[in-house]
């Protein structure tokens, strides 16, 4: 019968959960430290050039900007670099959509593995409770074929199978915890773009005057 079917798979059902889940850890966190390592030069590479940003804001000196977009190493070094070439070879037509696309185009890199990360977050506990399920499955159906059981032997079984649950959150919370963590990174760095592109439009019109 079906059911029977479904019992024999119970037997060695969370046990595989487990071993899935471990596989899942591990590659969550070889993606959490790469992405870790990754934003971080990211950050590092940015966060001069926003303080040189904020300080030509301040000052209202568009023409430092020119010694901005020779910082190549910044993402805000290339956007500037790529939007004063397209304002000297077409002018500020289409710089806006320009710039956007750029940013837009940095984007897929700097959230690499991330929608990963937020599967495993999101579906880590519901796999350690279907291994849970199915070690309260084998536990019933032990105790079922036992002739000595009593209930230790439910009571083992359960809370053996309980460690599957447990191990989906502790999978689930590290991935959580670092795909908004990594976001954040991410948003920010966008929005740095978004003030270059504001920069080098008021550069165009200052320049077309």
């Amino acid at each position: 019968m079906l059911t029977e079917k479904i019992f024999a798979v119970a037997q060695n059902g969370a046990e595989v959960v487990l071993w899935f889940l471990l596989a899942l850890s591990i590659l969550s966190i070889g993606i959490i430290l790469e992405r870790f390592f990754a934003l971080r030069t990211v950050k590092r590479q940015s966060e001069s050039m926003r303080v040189r940003l904020q300080s030509l804001i301040r000052s209202n000196s568009l023409k430092e900007i020119e010694d901005l977009s020779r910082d190549r190493d910044s993402l805000e070094g290339q956007a500037l670099a790529y939007g004063l070439r397209h304002i000297e070879e077409n002018g500020s037509e289409g710089l806006s959509e320009f710039l956007t696309s750029f940013a837009l185009t940095e984007k897929p890199p700097l959230e690499r593995y991330l929608n990963f990360l937020a599967t495993v977050g999101s579906n880590a506990p519901f796999i350690g409770l279907l291994g849970t399920v199915l070690g309260i499955m084998k536990a019933f159906n032990d105790l079922s074929v036992s002739q000595a059981a009593d209930n230790r032997v439910v009571m083992a079984g359960i809370a053996e199978a309980l460690v599957a649950t447990a191990v989906g959150l502790l999978v689930a919370i590290p991935a959580v915890i670092a795909y908004n963590y990594f976001q954040r990174q991410v948003k920010s760095s966008l929005t740095s773009l978004e003030s270059v592109r504001e920069l080098c439009l008021a550069y165009s019109k200052k320049k077309g005057k």
